[in-house]
């Protein structure tokens, strides 16, 4: 099963929006392994954005990022990269289709709710980076059967 890391950006949390787009995530079908608030630093946003360190927007997402406390969460599921990716929607939430997270709430590019990992790889590169082995919980979901076909559920 795939890993996929959410994070509930300042937004999310100030508007209230955590339950929701765990009931969003939990409608799917997929299998919420970890959850936590944390308050993130400079270092830590660094690492994550490297790629965006450099960007004339680095320093804005910074500071927006370290306003509020955030929501990290690690999901599981087949093929749940996609899965999470097609449920949040465009980063730019005025593409987004509606009925997704950024589609159906949120409205300003740099203030789009949510980040959720581009790929399998990032994905549990980013789960292992805000979780510890003992934050992350293996357990069987019983309705794993009801969402999804036998060689899914490997």
């Amino acid at each position: 099963m795939e890993k996929t890391l959410i994070i509930a950006k300042p937004d999310a949390v100030q508007r209230g929006l955590i339950g929701e787009i765990v009931k969003r995530l939990e409608n799917k079908g997929l299998k919420l392994i970890g959850i936590k608030m944390a308050s993130l630093d400079e270092a830590m946003l660094r690492n994550h954005y490297a790629e965006h360190v450099d960007k004339d927007f680095y320093t804005g997402l910074e500071n927006f990022m370290k306003s509020s406390p955030v929501v990290l969460m690690a999901w599981e599921g087949y093929e749940c990269v996609d899965a999470v990716r097609t449920l949040v929607g465009a980063t730019n939430p005025r593409q987004a289709v509606p009925g997704s997270i950024r589609g159906d709430l949120a409205a300003g590019t740099g203030r789009n709710l949510i980040h959720a990992s581009d790929s399998k790889k990032s994905g549990e590169a980013e789960v292992a980076s805000f979780f510890k082995d003992d934050e992350l919980f293996e357990y069987d979901k019983s309705e794993y059967i009801h969402v999804y076909e036998e060689n899914e559920r490997g």
